[in-house]
């Protein structure tokens, strides 16, 4: 049982450092010189959202962070929706955690119908870039 348990939480913590943050630049596995590691967040932290271009949105997670999402295609009534709905796309991740690079379901309530479409969360934006967004795109 001990092994079995000890396997278990292996298993587990393997799976979650797949997507934390690489500490002081070290390059890990498969990554490339200059990649930048990841930045995740928890679904529950998005505070709001805001429309960028017909393939784009912008999250405000917590209080000061910004994320981009690239959408595959256009989100339909994303422009117009007055909330957002986030699931991860990929099967076995655990919670509600998303990183950089992750893929995630967007679904906007409407009057007869919940338009559903795929984004990729592309990048935390740094202060600098937040503050040269059109006031229009930023959460």
């Amino acid at each position: 049982m001990r092994a079995v348990l000890t396997a278990t939480v292996v298993a587990s913590a393997l799976a979650l450092s797949a997507h934390a943050p690489i500490a002081g630049g070290a390059q890990g596995p498969g990554d490339t010189a200059g990649a930048q590691p990841s930045q995740c967040f928890n679904i529950r932290q998005v505070r709001s959202f805001s429309p960028g271009r017909p393939d784009q949105v912008f999250l405000r997670v917590g209080s000061r962070d910004v994320y981009e999402l690239s959408t595959d295609g256009d989100c339909p009534d994303v422009d117009f929706a007055t909330g957002l709905v986030m699931v991860p796309d990929t099967a076995g991740l655990v919670g509600s955690r998303l990183c950089t690079d992750d893929w995630a379901r967007i679904s906007t309530p409407g009057r007869t119908q919940r338009a559903i479409c795929r984004a990729q969360i592309r990048d935390k934006l740094t202060a600098a870039q937040v503050a040269a967004l059109p006031a229009a795109h930023r959460p």
